[in-house]
């Protein structure tokens, strides 16, 4: 039986869908590849609304491509709004992220049957982490390893600490094999992920940096690099032993969500503009040169004029390397869905549009900074022909000119020029 996942949503969605993959081939599927596919599985990401829809596009889309597939719906949508989704008709099998390690069991079980399959297990208090591992990330140059799982921050627009429950850990030593394991398969970058990647370790009595030296210590593996950050956690002894291990990239997404202090309270975020800007001041001092990135939201209920200008200039002043900028999309289920002064589409336009402006400014800023310093470059692919595009630690695209293929190839290069939304270079001996 072949099989195919679609993936939505982030990069612990992309790590699980691998996993399970794995799983299923280890019991006798087989990977679809470019053909047909006899078994569909959507991996969905509930964010925002649309995302459920896509969801559901995704799964009719797959079956009308693959006549007589099942499919078969699993992640955040079913697990956070299980009646929903459970009632979906194009779904033969729906799966919640608690139970997901059932997949091939469900698989035969609809076989066997012919009976539709909903299988949604609520999240519970002090539930382990889930034992996960992968092999390789298909299609990637560099391999994520998610670490954690979990939220209890409960940010007022946000349903995912009901998709993923309370926070839980990788263990250490799980962290190394799983690192040892994708560099002895060729990956030279490792990625940590999680859903609140900061709160790594409060189950186990540890912190993120013990995740950080865990991998940094695997021969073969060049570079760690961490995935999304919530900021708060981010205190000076934590920044001063990542400092010390020097595989760490210098580049750091430090979610904002917004740069004015009266829009995070009522987003029930956990620190002000002027401790963010604390936090930022501290990684740039510890790792001269690095990427500050960010996510900004504009038009969150309530936001006055006076508000967004106080969300714009706080992002002028931080010059972020990349933000991305997003207007504020109702989440039904929310607290926030419900609040009063809900900001009109076409000013979130409006805004949307002078904040992405402001992150452009910002952006080509960090590049002209880097113009005549040399860096280590990660290539990943062909941009065009003859043209390599391949990352900074600090997570700058760079592109350069190469006969031969530097696919997976590690190369030092001088930075010479901007092109596009990526700087130019020239490898160097």
């Amino acid at each position: 039986m072949t099989v195919k996942f679609i993936t939505l949503g982030c990069k612990v969605n992309q790590y699980e869908s691998q996993a399970m993959l794995e799983q299923l081939l280890g019991q006798g599927f087989q990977p679809a590849g470019s053909g047909p596919a006899d078994l569909v599985v959507v991996n969905s990401c509930t964010v925002t609304a649309q995302s459920d829809q896509k969801a559901r596009q995704a799964l009719r889309r797959a079956k009308r491509q693959n006549p007589g597939a099942i499919g078969v719906l699993t992640g955040c949508w079913p697990q956070a709004f299980p009646q929903e989704a459970g009632a979906f008709p194009d779904a033969d099998i729906v799966l919640g992220n608690a139970n997901r390690a059932a997949l091939g069991q469900r698989v035969m079980e609809y076989l066997s049957t012919k009976q539709r399959v909903v299988d949604i297990a609520p999240h519970e208090k002090g539930e382990a982490f889930e034992p996960m591992r992968i092999s390789g990330m298909q299609g990637h140059t560099r391999a994520f390893l998610k670490i954690e799982d979990g939220c209890e921050r409960f940010c007022t627009y946000c349903i995912i600490p009901y998709a993923r429950g309370r926070v839980r850990s990788k263990p250490v030593e799980q962290i190394q094999a799983e690192t040892a394991s994708l560099a002895a398969a060729g990956y030279r970058e490792v990625v940590l992920t999680g859903i609140n990647l900061p709160a790594y370790g409060q189950d186990l009595g540890l912190s993120l940096c013990h995740a950080v030296e865990a991998a940094c210590a695997i021969e073969g593996v060049c570079r760690v690099r961490l995935g999304s950050l919530e900021p708060e956690r981010l205190t000076p002894p934590v920044i001063a032993q990542m400092r010390a291990q020097p595989k760490l990239c210098p580049q750091f997404h430090l979610s904002l969500q917004s740069g004015c202090g009266a829009t995070l309270k009522r987003m029930n975020r956990h620190y002000s503009p002027k401790e963010y800007m604390g936090i930022v001041e501290d990684l740039r001092t510890a790792f001269p040169g690095c990427a500050i990135t960010t996510d900004v939201m504009v038009g969150f209920p309530g936001e006055t004029e006076a508000e967004f200008a106080e969300n714009l200039a706080f992002v002028e002043a931080v010059g972020f390397a990349k933000a991305h900028v997003f207007a504020y999309s109702r989440r039904p289920g929310t607290v926030a869905d419900r609040a009063p002064d809900q900001v009109s589409p076409r000013v979130k336009e409006e805004r949307s549009r002078r904040m992405i402006a402001a992150a452009e400014m910002g952006r080509r800023a960090f590049f002209l900074s880097q113009i005549g310093q040399r860096a280590q470059v990660l290539f990943e692919q062909e941009a065009e022909p003859g043209v390599w595009e391949g990352f900074t630690p600090n997570y700058t695209p760079v592109l350069v000119k190469s006969p031969e293929s530097l696919a997976g190839v590690l190369r030092e290069a001088e930075l010479t020029g901007l092109q596009g939304d990526a700087m130019t270079g020239e490898l160097l001996p």
